[in-house]
């Protein structure tokens, strides 16, 4: 069963506002989509997910989320899928769900996402990446 949370109208991107690559692809996303229709959140924002209950940080911590407009949730390369897939040239990404083809982008995705910090560094104008980085 698929993670359900507080419906919020609108599609809602949550992604690592601390993480150079992630924030990148989140302001490409936002081109993509012609900024409307999605909004954008690091889930590392003041209240950020106290929106969302369900949503939690960990799985923040290890992908990127797409709460939908009606409250479905789901995360990486899926989400990445789904909210392109409302443009009419996004629909060619559904070859994500071809047997075998998921599995791998997936498997990369979570490569890249375990990783991000040693390929892109961080950003933390707080000074708070010390406490995060392990």
């Amino acid at each position: 069963m698929a993670l359900m949370t507080s419906p919020p109208g609108h599609d809602v991107i949550l992604f690592d506002g601390h993480c150079r690559l992630c924030s990148a692809g989140a302001r490409k996303l936002e081109r993509l989509l012609g900024g409307r229709g999605t909004e954008l959140r690091s889930f590392r924002d003041e209240g950020a997910l106290s929106a969302f209950p369900g949503v939690v940080y960990e799985r923040c911590e290890k992908a990127m989320q797409l709460v939908q407009a009606d409250g479905r949730v789901v995360e990486g390369a899926e989400a990445i899928v789904r909210a392109l897939g409302r443009r009419l040239w996004g629909r060619l990404l559904y070859v994500y769900y071809v047997p075998g083809l998921r599995q791998l982008v997936d498997a990369l995705y979570g490569v890249v996402a375990r990783y991000r910090f040693r390929i892109a560094g961080r950003e933390c104008p707080d000074g708070a990446c010390a406490v995060h980085f392990k």
